[in-house]
């Protein structure tokens, strides 16, 4: 899966767009790298995502195409 696409699917960040946005703005890293929007995610992927001073570290448990929003949360992990 599409890595701006499982930050949406896993509510990490509520649009597609603006996670694009910041993949563009290279505030994405995907196992310590930077990462396009198009970057594939897989288990066990290890997500950082810097929100403005605070960032989120999270490891990728499962890969859905559609999840209600009460399970987006058992998609990942806080690490």
């Amino acid at each position: 899966m599409r890595l701006d696409k499982f930050l949406k699917v896993s509510r990490l960040i509520k649009r597609r767009t603006v996670a694009n946005e910041a993949c563009d703005a290279g505030r994405v890293l995907v196992n310590g790298k930077v990462a396009k929007a198009s970057q594939s995610v897989k288990t066990g992927d290890i997500i950082e995502i810097g929100f403005g001073n605070k960032n989120v570290k999270v490891e990728v448990l499962d890969i859905q195409e559609t999840v209600k929003k009460d399970e987006a949360k058992d998609l990942f992990r806080y690490v």
